[in-house]
């Protein structure tokens, strides 16, 4: 069992759901973008996705979006991604950690070279977004031979026989998609997300976690009652921003994004109290 694997059956054990922060490499640079992910897992983080900047991240939305121009803007690079995890590692061996992001910087690195790497730096799971299950062995083969898990993508208007086929090699988690559309541009509707899992769940035995759409504690409450996990992206990221245009401290920012994860994990762990 990887660290995805444990880590969801812990939560399994303390009938909670897992609390998973979004933020961009990089964003706004590197040494800020470290300090917020090795303070994660004390704000409650159970699973960190770790996005990684790309110039044209086309299922993000405008808070994502910007976040990795800052990210690319700063230097942030798919090497300096790695090393970052390898950093992360020197602490902290328990916490799962996700690559989000776009195959042409994995294609540019080379593929295989690439898995190696991000399984030696400590990386558990792979979310590629526009790679497409019909496409993904370029990915999907090297990323098993070094048992990283690749988190597929369902989604509102993913059919019944489309949905057998992301699921047919899927690992980690499920990741369902909330709404149609881009991340942080919408809101979900609870009795879709609801129909939708159970439609998910009598398919596959692997957790699912629900993002896109979740802005507030409340809402990250309301999806940890019926998902296995709750992503939050957008919001978090948007923090950054903000923080940038009031001219904040580096550390001030740091401590504001920590601060609105513990809150939002701790609306996640007793929602179901």
């Amino acid at each position: 069992m990887n660290r995805i694997a444990v880590r969801f059956d812990e939560l399994r054990r303390q009938e909670r759901a897992a609390f998973v922060p979004f933020i961009t490499a990089g964003d706004p640079d590197g040494e800020t973008s470290f300090a917020i992910l090795e303070r994660l897992p004390a704000a409650g983080a159970d699973i960190v996705e770790l996005g990684v900047p790309f110039s044209d991240p086309m299922a993000d939305g405008p808070a994502v979006q910007a976040s990795s121009q800052r990210a690319i803007a700063a230097g942030m690079t798919l090497a300096k991604v790695l090393d970052m995890v390898r950093r992360f590692r020197k602490r902290d061996l328990a916490t799962p950690v996700v690559l989000m992001g776009y195959y042409n910087p994995i294609h540019a690195y080379g593929t295989a070279r690439f898995a190696k790497d991000a399984a030696q730096a400590g990386v558990d799971g792979l979310i590629t977004v526009d790679l497409p299950p019909e496409e993904d062995a370029v990915l999907r083969t090297p990323a098993a031979a070094q048992h990283l898990d690749i988190v597929r993508l369902a989604t509102p208007t993913t059919d019944e026989g489309r949905l057998d086929k992301i699921l047919e090699a899927a690992g980690g988690f499920v990741y369902y998609v909330s709404v149609a559309g881009v991340t942080g541009t919408k809101t979900f509707a609870a009795e879709d997300v609801r129909q939708a899992l159970r439609r998910i769940r009598a398919r596959t035995t692997l957790p699912c976690a629900v993002g896109f759409g979740i802005k507030t504690a409340d809402q990250a409450a309301e999806i940890a009652r019926l998902a296995d996990g709750a992503v939050v992206g957008s919001s978090i990221v948007a923090r950054i921003a903000a923080g940038l245009q009031e001219r904040l401290r580096r550390a001030a920012i740091v401590k504001d994004v920590t601060d609105f994860c513990a809150g939002l994990a701790a609306a996640v762990h007793s929602a179901r109290s």
